[in-house]
């Protein structure tokens, strides 16, 4: 059974459900591992048939602790996982294109495939307290987060990808 792994940060938590929404509507149809970015490894990677990043955006770029994940497994796997598919989901306060553009960038020098445009959902998080205050997102976003999981899981079991 293909394998789809799903690598997040969250400092305020809407990365995190967005994730999770993801991987529950994901592993209806294909093995799905959920990991946060500081405990994902090479190895994961490597083992995994497809991937889904999952990220909030931070002073226009992507989050510190998901630029680590890719600081630290870029190399390893440069080479052993090209055409692999992927997708990516960002959490911004107002934008998200950057964070987005970043990852890809990051994707493409792995020569992974991507399968679907960026989902960006906005919080409109524009002042300190608001930015800083944990989140709680809309049914509806999250609906597209599990849409998400869903059409790349089921991609990934039946080998359309």
């Amino acid at each position: 059974m293909a394998q789809l792994l799903i690598i997040y940060h969250s400092r305020t938590g809407g990365s995190r459900q967005m994730a999770e929404a993801a991987a529950e509507a994901a592993a209806d149809e294909t093995n799905t591992i959920l990991k946060r970015a500081e405990d994902a490894t090479p190895e994961d990677m490597l083992t995994a048939d497809g991937y889904l990043f999952c990220a909030p955006e931070n002073l226009a770029a992507l989050s510190g602790q998901m630029k680590e994940f890719f600081d630290r497994c870029y190399y390893p796997v440069l080479g052993c996982i090209e055409g692999r598919p992927y997708a990516q989901m960002i959490c911004a306060g107002s934008d998200g294109a950057n964070a987005a553009r970043q990852l890809a960038r990051i994707a493409t020098g792995w020569r992974l495939k991507e399968v679907q445009q960026p989902l960006i959902l906005c919080t409109h998080a524009q002042t300190p307290e608001a930015i800083l205050a944990p989140k709680t997102l809309p049914e509806d976003q999250l609906d597209a987060c599990r849409d998400l999981g869903q059409a790349l899981g089921a991609g990934l079991a039946m080998g359309v990808f």
